[in-house]
């Protein structure tokens, strides 16, 4: 049986470290969210996000925006918005309605303020090995590694899931750390053989059972960041039940993955805020 990784447990050290550290601020930092439409895990993401926020000391606001607004429309309220200089960061809650998932709305959003690391600038400090933070989910990938003390130099890593959220910047930051990296998408062949040969399995796709334990080796370390809802029931990619069975650490879906990127969204808050003032 797999050691379950406790997210929750490693989410609040982080988040009572960001406390402190904002109290000793001679101001109080502000993450300004862009929500647009009404998608019902968005706003579940936005609602946890808004608590750690509101534990750490830090003030939140939401812009609300009808899923059918103009993409320029919406480049324009998030440059003006932006200009509040009480803002320290801010995200764009994804998805977007599909005709405003563009480069455009995201790289409206000033770097420095870019919590979610999302814009081209930041990326490409990424990739450059120059970004002052990095996206909080791939970090949270990297805070599991050092809280069970594993040192991924060298290992067979396999990204399932190549997305500019999750797979794309985490194969960047693994491949800088030098780990054997090797990305899946839905045109990968022989995924089953892949995973096999795999030390460590991350899977960020947000499909139900996307990975079940005949696709596993024995001591396997899987890190699920997917996420999918079925009657209104969360789940990631891979079957826990029977991936606990041969993986020796897993993350469970709600409580492993999730709470550690919004803990880490605060500490790249923290760092915005620091450098703005």
């Amino acid at each position: 049986m797999a050691i379950i990784i406790d997210g929750k447990k490693i989410a609040q050290k982080i988040l009572d470290e960001v406390k402190l550290e904002i109290s000793k601020l001679n101001f109080k930092p502000k993450l300004a969210v862009i929500f647009v439409g009404n998608d019902k895990p968005s706003q579940t993401y936005i609602r946890k996000k808004e608590e750690a926020a509101k534990y750490a000391g830090v003030n939140f606001e939401i812009y609300n925006f009808p899923a059918k607004i103009p993409k320029e429309e919406l480049v324009d309220k998030i440059k003006k918005i932006q200009k509040d200089k009480n803002i320290s960061g801010m995200i764009v809650q994804l998805p977007l309605p599909e005709p405003l998932y563009t480069s455009d709305v995201l790289n409206s959003v000033d770097p420095s303020i870019d919590v979610d690391c999302l814009t081209d600038t930041n990326i490409g400090k990424l990739v450059m090995k120059t970004a002052d933070f990095t996206p909080p989910t791939p970090q949270a990938v990297l805070e599991i590694f050092k809280n069970i003390g594993l040192n991924i130099k060298g290992k067979n890593i396999t990204i399932v899931g190549a997305g500019a959220l999750v797979g794309k910047p985490l194969s960047i930051i693994l491949l800088n750390k030098e780990a054997t990296i090797t990305t899946c998408n839905e045109h990968t062949k022989n995924l089953v053989k892949t995973l096999k040969k795999s030390d460590i399995i991350i899977s960020a796709v947000g499909k139900k059972d996307l990975i079940r334990k005949t696709m596993l080796k024995k001591g396997v370390i899987i890190i699920d960041t997917g996420i999918a809802f079925t009657n209104k029931k969360m789940y990631g990619d891979v079957n826990f039940d029977e991936a606990v069975k041969k993986a020796s650490y897993i993350t469970p879906t709600p409580g492993g993955v999730g709470p550690i990127t919004v803990s880490l969204l605060l500490r790249n808050l923290l760092v915005c805020a620091k450098k703005k003032y």
